[in-house]
């Protein structure tokens, strides 16, 4: 308990707002982070000069930003989390941090599989599809819904139908998302096939009959 003393009256305010800034930090980085891990994955697609050009400014983007922005946001989320431990020691023994924490752990492991996926793209050894990786940069999304609500809820955690509500309108969102890429990928290939018969030059015997 003594740790709860030695802050200044202001820490708790000073430490909450750093963690909040570190968490949006954190989530938008991760956000776009797989994102740019769909593109590189998807650029593999197209022709070798193009491809390779793009893949290396790819491979550039996501180490910049998950050393520039996404580690540095997760590491003041996790400083901040632990000064506000030792200013509210008591919160260490309530079961909804103990809930948190476990969610967080999930969090950092995302995290750094997010690392080993981006040393495998840059290596070529990616196995994880476009679609895969849509469906896995889902994942912090659900795991921002159920840390935040627990942070506000606390013990009174609901689980009426307005929790479920708000599981459902997630899991829609989620799955418009995956929609969306199915069809886009189904209209390029329906543009790409149309382009192709365009582009068929015309048979050498209708040619001569129109000249006839």
């Amino acid at each position: 308990m003594l740790l709860a003393f030695i802050w200044p009256p202001e820490a708790y305010l000073w430490f909450k707002t750093l963690h909040i800034v570190g968490v949006v930090v954190w989530f938008a980085g991760l956000f776009y982070l797989v994102r740019l891990f769909i593109y590189h994955r998807e650029a593999a697609e197209l022709e070798p000069p193009i491809r390779v050009a793009f893949e290396a400014q790819y491979a550039v983007m996501e180490r910049r930003l998950a050393n520039i922005i996404t580690t540095p946001g997760m590491v003041v989320a996790v400083a901040m989390a632990v000064g506000l431990l030792s200013v509210n020691p008591a919160w260490i023994h309530q079961g909804w941090m103990h809930a948190k924490l476990g969610f967080v752990a999930a969090l950092l492991a995302y995290h750094a599989f997010c690392y080993r996926l981006m040393g495998q793209l840059q290596r070529g050894t990616c196995t994880w599809s476009g679609r895969q990786l849509r469906a896995l940069n889902e994942l912090p999304t659900l795991l921002l819904v159920v840390v935040v609500m627990l942070v506000v809820f606390k013990n009174q955690f609901p689980t009426g139908a307005a929790t479920w509500f708000l599981v459902a309108l997630v899991i829609a969102m989620a799955a418009s998302i995956q929609f969306y890429a199915r069809w886009r990928r189904l209209r390029s290939e329906k543009e790409a096939q149309t382009s192709l018969k365009a582009a068929m030059p015309v048979r050498e015997g209708e040619g001569s009959g129109a000249t006839g």
